[in-house]
């Protein structure tokens, strides 16, 4: 089973206009065309069993909305997170909503929402998500939304996670997007789950290799970040690493069905 851990999908009537969007900041193509129809045959084709959708409230008023199409989505070979906006005033009650809803985690992107993750004013919001059983997925390192401010570097993803020890956190991007040092002296060995995704473009494969050995490859997760990359290539260079099968199987899906409880 292959379980891809980090998926972007939107609402049918604003995935063209926040495809394009994307594609314009980010300066890479797309893969899909970002529709739950088109991802789900895309992952099919791509040999993934089940796709795990992440997304992101951008202001505070799209909250309850998101969460409400996130509900809808899980079927077919796709679950989703929720999202919640860390400073809306409602922020500690949708926690309530996405527990409810039976989504399977909650996704914060610091770049585009504007914080910094170990800023203590947040505790509250991580305390809550620890006490429902929530795990919560981070944008780390780099992203070109942002090129001046890095609002969730390594540094501060492990500040929160030893701040919060009950909080499951991920660090999506190797706990580091295009900050792979930092992710060894910060994250490595850590109460952190980090996934793989955009490793391939970004990352040399020795390093790939080091990090996920000297982490532990129980808290490592398979993931995309599809459709910025297709899952194959993040195969490829799992595949290329020296893990032995039942190590890679627990990346490829074991570690996730645990840590979202998930049940195949």
């Amino acid at each position: 089973m292959v379980i891809d851990t980090h998926v972007h999908v939107f609402p049918d009537n604003i995935a063209k206009k926040a495809g394009a969007k994307l594609q314009a900041v980010a300066q890479i193509p797309c893969h899909t065309d970002l529709t739950e129809a088109d991802t789900r045959i895309k992952l099919k084709e791509w040999g993934i069993d089940l796709g795990v959708v992440l997304p992101i409230a951008t202001k505070p008023s799209q909250q309850r909305s998101i969460n409400n199409w996130a509900k809808t989505v899980q079927h077919g070979g796709l679950i989703s997170f929720g999202s919640i906006h860390p400073d809306a005033e409602d922020a500690l009650s949708e926690l309530d909503t996405i527990k409810e809803y039976g989504l399977y985690g909650v996704k914060l992107h610091p770049d585009y929402q504007c914080f910094f993750p170990d800023d203590e004013k947040y505790f509250p919001l991580y305390e809550k998500m620890a006490a429902l059983g929530l795990p919560v997925a981070f944008h780390t390192g780099y992203d070109p939304v942002s090129p001046d401010v890095i609002y969730a570097p390594p540094e501060r993803i492990r500040a929160l996670a030893r701040a919060i020890p009950a909080l499951k956190v991920i660090g999506a991007h190797l706990g580091g997007h295009m900050q792979y040092d930092e992710v060894e002296k910060y994250i490595v060995g850590e109460n952190i789950y980090i996934d793989i995704s955009m490793a391939p473009l970004t990352c040399r494969q020795e390093q790939f290799e080091r990090i996920i050995k000297n982490h532990g490859v129980d808290k490592v997760l398979f993931a995309s970040d599809c459709p910025w990359t297709t899952p194959g290539m993040e195969l490829q260079m799992l595949r290329k690493a020296s893990l032995s099968p039942e190590e890679t199987e627990l990346i490829l899906a074991g570690n996730a069905i645990k840590l979202l409880n998930y049940n195949v």
